[in-house]
């Protein structure tokens, strides 16, 4: 606790108690909001050092080190953080809806990562180049399912995420300024992003695999289904979905393009007569964004079927309650309960193997590419920026590429 007043002549003058003893010092200030501004930035060092961010030098003039913000010699005196401190502070920092729930889920892997390598005592305070570069060395050379090795792209996250850690706490004043040591790091060569694949050609090279091989899982996941696919699956979950918000979901999905969390998030207010507004969290780091994608018939349908049993809720999609489940009528759907929807629905079709509510992504914007939709509307459609996915995703079917091969040669 911290109180100015002023003497006689103007001077203001700041008295605190710290470590049970009561001091008094001159401002030189005769104005009053510098002399609430010190007052405050008093209150702020005392603060950290009470809450072990600031270390309080030995032989010094304790009111002196205080009112200077905790500086001796022009510069701060700080503990040493480690990884495991700062990394807890940073995510108990985020807002509430700062980052995408799977995005804070990753990074959180990846901190289990480094700390393992780095240790939960790591001082981030003495971070190296030197430090990461053998960090990425080690990485590369560690082996995940069946002898498969890290992909750089994983390695460059974690990095990524280290980096996000290091920034927020030069900006929180927990380390003293430093720049992030990630100039010229060198990292293994990228392995370009297998190609999508019909539906029979996964069927064909599985064939002889063990469903729990990693290989099989990493081709199952480069499936895109053809339009009449994707209508063939939506009629199998017509027929077995457990819960009536099961169908409905799967649809908006298939027909629009949309993330999973995207869908989770839909309100009943961003569905329109003929569109959908989706709210999107990943195109802009510091912007909310939107983008629109018109309704099919078929979704239209099914919404209207969905909306007439619908519990009252303002999200699109919410559980329905009933004996058969666990949580209240018009809860959000969360992530696991959507895999576990996925998964279930599909138990017992030709789609059981299917990776997860992504295949209905790409597989809109490779239909729409087989199509012969512009390139741009398909963007709009569903907020691809990068050329690298625009790439993965413009595969037509070989069907379409026979056809336009034989226009150049017959």
């Amino acid at each position: 606790m911290a109180w100015i007043q002023a003497d006689p002549s103007g001077n203001y003058h700041i008295s605190f108690r710290f470590g049970g003893r009561k001091y008094k010092r001159s401002l030189k200030t005769k104005h009053q909001k510098q002399a609430q501004h010190k007052q405050l930035r008093l209150e702020d060092t005392i603060a950290l050092i009470e809450s072990g961010r600031i270390e309080l030098p030995t032989n010094c003039d304790l009111p002196t080190f205080l009112l200077s913000e905790g500086k001796l010699d022009g510069r701060h005196v700080l503990q040493l953080r480690t990884l495991e401190e700062l990394s807890q502070g940073y995510f108990d920092s985020l807002p509430p809806d700062g980052l995408e729930l799977g995005t804070v889920k990753m990074m959180k892997i990846h901190v289990g990562t480094l700390t393992r390598h780095l240790g939960s005592r790591y001082s981030v305070d003495g971070m190296r180049h030197s430090h990461l570069q053998g960090y990425i060395n080690d990485r590369a050379k560690e082996p995940v399912l069946r002898g498969r090795m890290i992909a750089a792209s994983t390695i460059k996250k974690e990095i990524v995420t280290l980096r996000a850690i290091h920034t927020w706490a030069v900006q929180s004043e927990l380390l003293p300024k430093s720049e992030f040591p990630s100039r010229g790091l060198r990292y293994p060569k990228e392995t370009e992003s297998p190609q999508f694949q019909t539906f029979d050609a996964v069927v064909r090279q599985t064939a002889d695999l063990d469903p729990e091989d990693s290989e099989f899982q990493a081709l199952w996941g480069t499936v895109f289904l053809s339009m009449a696919e994707v209508e063939e699956l939506l009629d199998h979950v017509q027929q077995s979905a457990s819960f009536p918000f099961v169908y409905p979901m799967f649809v908006f999905a298939a027909h629009t393009g949309a993330r999973r969390s995207e869908i989770m998030r839909s309100l009943l207010v961003d569905i329109g007569s003929d569109v959908i507004t989706i709210h999107e969290r990943k195109r802009k780091k510091r912007q909310r964004t939107t983008r629109m994608v018109p309704i099919s018939a078929r979704l239209q349908e099914a919404l209207d079927a969905w909306f007439e049993v619908k519990p009252q809720s303002p999200y699109t999609i919410c559980h329905a309650g009933g004996l058969r489940s666990r949580l209240d009528a018009g809860e959000p759907i969360t992530a696991s309960h959507a895999d576990k929807y996925f998964s279930k629905a599909l138990a017992d079709s030709k789609f059981r193997h299917l990776r997860g509510w992504h295949v209905f992504r790409h597989s809109f914007c490779s239909n729409c590419a087989a199509k012969g939709i512009d390139q741009r509307v398909i963007d709009g459609w569903v907020g691809h920026t990068t050329e690298e996915i625009r790439r993965r995703y413009r595969h037509l079917f070989p069907s379409a590429q026979k056809k336009a091969f034989e226009l150049v040669f017959g």
